[in-house]
């Protein structure tokens, strides 16, 4: 065989692989890695990874990590000249993330996709505050997938989905436009009535809010005002929801739950004076309120009254011996004004209460290793390391064992 017809013969895989002869592109955020790392495991299991599609192009994979929605609440344009190819006949497969990990037999990151997160790593992994995801519970946009005592879990999914339809919502995408890109979904995601009833809820509440890389969106304190049109010919009565909206004649028949809603109200809408009179409202009605303390307690922190903060978390950790959250806040507030044991011991009773908090686990490290009790932290970091892997947290976790000559996958 001469020079120039060897040239012409193509050159065969290094390895063959499970995605061998398979032309790979990657649409939306992927929730177990970047687009980076899924381009590299793709070469490393014999396929071909594009940024862009062709009509050589074999599988789009689909990201999990909220919608694959264009900034006009479109189909992503990936997602579109697919769907076209494939109805013209084209032999493109359009698979989801977790699919593409079973494929390769990635089970550990498909666990990764349906992870369930307590309400502060969902902060820190999406930029949300923690009472904005209290609030999104609250209006049914997000559902806690089980709950450990007073401690949701949610699914990581359902949260950035809802943030991602707020994020469209708060840039001025119409609902009809969203929930029409949506419907141009239908056929390839099965969890499609999920985003929708989101949407509903979305355009429904006016409280709803969120935080974007511009700052803290609020839909009616309005740092960002979300604008959504009540249709005229409504003539359902609207019952007040919060303090100055009720009548003074009706205020004095509120039973402690109206005044809870409204003192949660006013904390959404960044009215914490106003917040803290509807708490003390409210447990003037029903002194023996867990949540009332709790919520009281957070409002009473912002505002810098750290005494009082303290005072309120005691009494909620009083009335619920397993008032997770509170001990956790408990032990932070202490950690903040320099009582390591105080902290320490707080931490504990959290993880004597439910030993796998991710929580607890990851602030008792950080007081451990402020304390120079190394080796005790790294226990404490590398629990956390289950329950998380990508997050901020996770990266100080792994910075902190790494920097203990820890090895860290």
């Amino acid at each position: 065989m001469s020079e120039n017809s060897a040239d012409l013969t193509p050159t065969p895989p290094a390895h063959d692989g499970v995605l061998a002869e398979e032309r790979l592109s990657f649409t939306g955020t992927l929730a177990s890695m970047t687009h980076q790392q899924a381009h590299e495991l793709t070469e490393k299991n014999g396929g071909v990874a594009t940024a862009s599609v062709s009509r050589l192009t074999t599988m789009l994979v689909i990201g999990e990590e909220g919608w694959p929605l264009e900034e006009n609440g479109s189909p992503s344009l990936k997602l579109q000249q697919v769907s076209e190819w494939q109805h013209e006949g084209a032999a493109i497969r359009i698979v989801q993330e977790s699919d593409w990990l079973e494929m390769l037999g990635l089970d550990r990151r498909d666990d990764e996709v349906h992870r369930q997160y307590t309400p502060a790593m969902l902060s820190q992994l999406l930029d949300v505050p923690v009472g904005v995801i209290r609030s999104w519970e609250r209006a049914g946009l997000i559902r806690p997938v089980r709950r450990v005592f007073r401690l949701p879990y949610f699914n990581f999914q359902e949260v950035a989905g809802a943030r991602r339809l707020a994020e469209m919502i708060a840039d001025g995408v119409s609902k009809a436009e969203i929930q029409a890109g949506l419907a141009k979904l239908k056929h390839i995601l099965p969890d499609i009535d999920q985003p929708l009833l989101q949407l509903e809820l979305l355009a429904r509440d006016k409280h709803v809010a969120y935080r974007d890389h511009g700052g803290l969106v609020e839909t009616v304190s309005g740092q960002r005002l979300l604008d959504f049109d009540v249709p005229e010919t409504s003539t359902a009565k609207q019952e007040p929801t919060t303090a100055e909206d009720a009548p003074r004649n009706v205020q004095t028949h509120w039973t402690a739950d109206d005044w809870f809603e409204a003192a949660c109200r006013h904390l959404e809408d960044q009215q914490l004076n106003e917040a803290v009179e509807a708490f003390r409202l409210c447990l003037i009605d029903d002194p023996h309120r867990p949540d009332a303390n709790f919520q009281l307690a957070e409002v009473l922190y912002r505002l810098g009254r750290i005494d009082g903060a303290l005072e309120r978390y005691h009494v909620a950790v009083e009335l619920d011996h397993n008032y997770l959250e509170a001990w956790t806040q408990l032990g932070c507030l202490h950690a903040e004004r320099g009582e390591p044991q105080a902290a320490l011991e707080a931490f504990d009773v959290a993880l004597d209460v439910h030993a796998e908090y991710p929580d607890a686990h990851l602030h008792k490290a950080e007081i451990l290793q402020q304390l120079g009790r190394i080796e005790e932290a790294i226990e404490h970091w590398q629990t956390y390391l289950k329950f998380d892997t990508r997050g901020p947290w996770a990266d100080n976790a792994r910075r902190r064992l790494e920097a203990a000559g820890v090895p860290v996958e």
